[in-house]
């Protein structure tokens, strides 16, 4: 199949789901969804045996904006899809994908501890990058982290 197949697959397996999309180079589809939607989605995508979870990411869109984006990237040979979800920055949430991919756990756990996003229902919540006395409510991936402020020992 080709990548356009590949991605045109995914969109027909989402398409219920789906609130935009967008084609931002070959080969490559973005999907935006609610964050309620996005266990139902990975589950469509990983029971039709559609490519894997090659890394999830965090996209703070800045104070000013008020909101933050988790992606989820899914690979399946030369096609790249990303669900995309917007969420407020004050409390950002989505819920764990371990139940579906148990190696969703690993990009959780650096999207909680690096862009404070709390991924409900997390089975780790432990730091996985950041020293176990890092300060609670400071994330260092966010646009408005000012290093110089934190008051490390040592």
């Amino acid at each position: 199949m080709s990548a356009q197949e590949l991605l045109a697959s995914a969109r027909a397996l989402l398409d219920t789901f789906i609130s935009e999309h967008n084609t931002p180079e070959e080969d490559r589809l973005d999907v935006w969804i609610a964050a309620t939607n996005l266990p139902h989605a990975v589950r469509a995508l990983h029971n039709a045996g559609w490519g894997y979870l090659s890394a999830v990411t965090g996209l703070d869109l800045g104070p000013e904006a008020g909101q933050m984006e988790a992606l989820y990237h899914f690979c399946n040979g030369p096609a790249v899809l990303t669900l995309r979800v917007r969420l407020g920055r004050a409390t950002p949430s989505v819920p764990t994908l371990c139940s579906i991919i148990p190696s969703a756990g690993f990009f959780e756990r650096e999207l909680s501890e690096m862009f404070g996003i709390t991924v409900e229902g997390a089975p780790n919540t432990d730091h996985l990058y950041l020293p176990d006395d890092w300060p609670d409510g400071v994330y260092p991936l966010r646009k408005d982290f000012d290093p110089a402020s934190l008051q490390i020992s040592g």
